[in-house]
């Protein structure tokens, strides 16, 4: 089962913003689409939500992102309906990818998951597993040649941007996460958010030599969660592990998979970028390093770090069933510069 298009039928409401999906290849740069809809998201919305979802550009909200189910500023999805619910929806479409739309409505769908199978009063329950529970904030005014930027954010969910002189100039922190990690939904229905992510990084161990696994696999016990947990830059920390440079050919294959995952999330021209940066910054200057156990269902984390990312991996959670996953640029999130 194709994963990322796993939409539950307890949130078919969000997937209406599926309706909304553009031509790429002859799309506006991203900047100009998140222009238009942001600026058509707020047109459509109430005085009172319009204060609700706007911020100035230099509030300290803008750098205040997490992933865990706490209360947030911001405009929520539940509290739109009709025009305006498919408005946010549009915004959100135009920070990802058609694949990573889609991952970010399946781990809005888990939500739904966590309200069945956790105990609790009813209402309790609801307050805090709601699939539409996921809130939109704007700081500045969108502008075809202004400064401003947008957050997209819930449980599980942080999606950021800063456009500058018109531009887009940060995507990052992006932060996926999945909890349950693994829903066993009947025969032929295994549910895996971010189960490649897991996958293909795994495959890069197991191919390891002796000699690699003394570079790579760094523990036999991994740390309960991701290092940047809702940091507002990310670690400046020497990569470690094994570099791409001292992997084999397939090795090399599986890395380059591996980077896909994540850079499909993004839109095209956001992607181009990335890649262009990594070309620059070299390949073989990319390192891997692994903690954990490297068997499916027992505790693990890896880091992929190279010059100008960094991605964060880890599920020890719940029994090895809860995945947090982060990319990062190493120049700085939110186009702040690292100190």
């Amino acid at each position: 089962m194709n994963t990322r298009r796993l939409i539950s039928s307890f949130v078919v409401v969000l997937a209406m913003g599926a309706l909304l999906s553009a031509n790429l290849a002859n799309a506006p740069r991203s900047s100009q689409q998140m222009t238009a809809a942001a600026s058509t998201f707020l047109a459509s919305l109430s005085d009172a939500q319009r204060d609700q979802a706007t911020f100035e550009f230099d509030s300290e909200e803008r750098l205040n992102w997490h992933y865990i189910p706490r209360e947030r500023k911001g405009l929520p999805l539940r509290s739109l309906e009709g025009a305006p619910l498919q408005n946010a929806l549009a915004l959100l479409r135009t920070g990802l990818s058609e694949a990573g739309y889609d991952q970010a409505l399946n781990v809005m769908s888990l939500e739904e998951v966590l309200y069945l199978l956790e105990g609790g009063a009813r209402e309790e329950r609801r307050e805090k597993r709601d699939p539409k529970k996921y809130y939109f904030s704007v700081f500045g005014t969108p502008s075809a040649d202004g400064t401003w930027g947008w957050r997209v954010e819930g449980h599980h969910l942080s999606l950021n941007y800063t456009i500058v002189d018109g531009e887009l100039v940060s995507t990052t922190p992006e932060f996926f996460g999945a909890n349950p990690g693994f829903i066993d939904a009947g025969p032929g229905r295994e549910i895996r958010v971010l189960g490649a992510e897991e996958d293909i990084a795994r495959q890069i161990l197991k191919q390891c030599s002796e000699s690699q696994v003394a570079k790579c696999w760094l523990a036999k016990e991994a740390a309960d969660d991701i290092r940047s947990v809702g940091t507002k830059q990310p670690s400046t920390d020497a990569a470690v592990g094994l570099a791409v440079s001292a992997m084999s050919a397939d090795q090399k294959k599986l890395m380059a998979e591996l980077l896909n995952e994540y850079l499909k999330n993004m839109p095209e021209d956001v992607v181009a970028e990335r890649r262009e940066r990594i070309r620059k910054a070299g390949m073989d200057n990319i390192y891997f390093a692994w903690w954990g156990s490297s068997e499916r269902n027992e505790r693990h984390a890896y880091r992929v770090q190279g010059p100008t990312f960094l991605i964060e991996y880890n599920n020890t959670q719940n029994s090895a069933n809860h995945v947090h996953s982060i990319w990062r640029n190493m120049d700085g999130d939110f186009n702040v510069p690292v100190k």
